[in-house]
């Protein structure tokens, strides 16, 4: 279903790199943009690029995202496509791991998705139309040392794309799960010289949801990965 069929993209978690990327091209190609984030410090420049609504909303926190929506549905109307970006990590050695750090990525990189897809399909689901990406990442295929918690979330947050779209891409509902197997090029985080492109650029991988988004519902992905081309996998 091309792009042109959707109006309006809430993007939750919202940061400098990937969705500040997902934000500006978005908007550039026509839709509405909500922003998303436990924060909303420092996104007022990227909302007056983009012409974004943008709200506080800790997503791990269920009356706080039926707020958001209900704040959503009475600006905008309901968002005909929903990503998921919201992630945390805490890393160390097992034995040594916080239990509440871990309960909270669990919460925000997993539950949190939950929450916030089970308002979308409500609303998507009474016009058999919408769209739900999930941001995972290559810690919800392997698990990696000392970075158990993140694991786990990413784990849980590839499961749950892969049953939504069992159960609701057949109603119209198309659900896409992202893998991001590698570092994210930022103004912090450059390649070395040695390494041209050694890492994802924001704006490609916001591309390619965006290409996802324009699939023909004859021919959806349900995962896709991306990496730099020097990744080893």
């Amino acid at each position: 279903m091309p792009a042109s069929s959707h109006k309006t993209v809430l993007i939750v978690g919202v940061g400098s790199g990937l969705s500040a990327s997902l934000a500006r091209l978005f908007s550039k190609s026509g839709l509405k943009i909500v922003l998303a984030s436990r924060s909303t410090d420092g996104l007022a420049g990227l909302a007056s690029e983009t012409g974004a609504k943008v709200f506080a909303c800790d997503a791990s926190q269920e009356n706080q995202v039926e707020q958001l929506f209900s704040d959503i549905d009475a600006t905008l109307g309901s968002p005909d496509v929903v990503i998921y970006n919201a992630s945390f990590r805490t890393r160390g050695e097992f034995i040594e791991l916080v239990p509440k750090d871990v309960q909270k990525a669990i919460a925000i990189s997993a539950f949190g998705a939950f929450l916030v897809a089970q308002q979308a399909a409500r609303r998507m689901l009474r016009n058999k139309h919408g769209a739900i990406f999930f941001t995972g990442a290559s810690a919800g295929v392997k698990g990696y040392p000392r970075s158990a918690p993140f694991a786990m979330g990413k784990f849980a947050l590839r499961g749950l794309s892969q049953s939504l779209a069992r159960e609701l891409q057949p109603q119209g509902i198309h659900i896409a799960h992202f893998v991001i197997d590698g570092g994210i090029r930022s103004a912090r985080r450059t390649e070395p010289s040695e390494k041209p492109d050694s890492l994802l650029d924001p704006d490609a991988i916001a591309q390619t949801y965006l290409d996802v988004l324009r699939q023909p519902r004859s021919a959806w992905s349900s995962e896709i990965e991306m990496r730099p081309w020097v990744e080893t996998f």
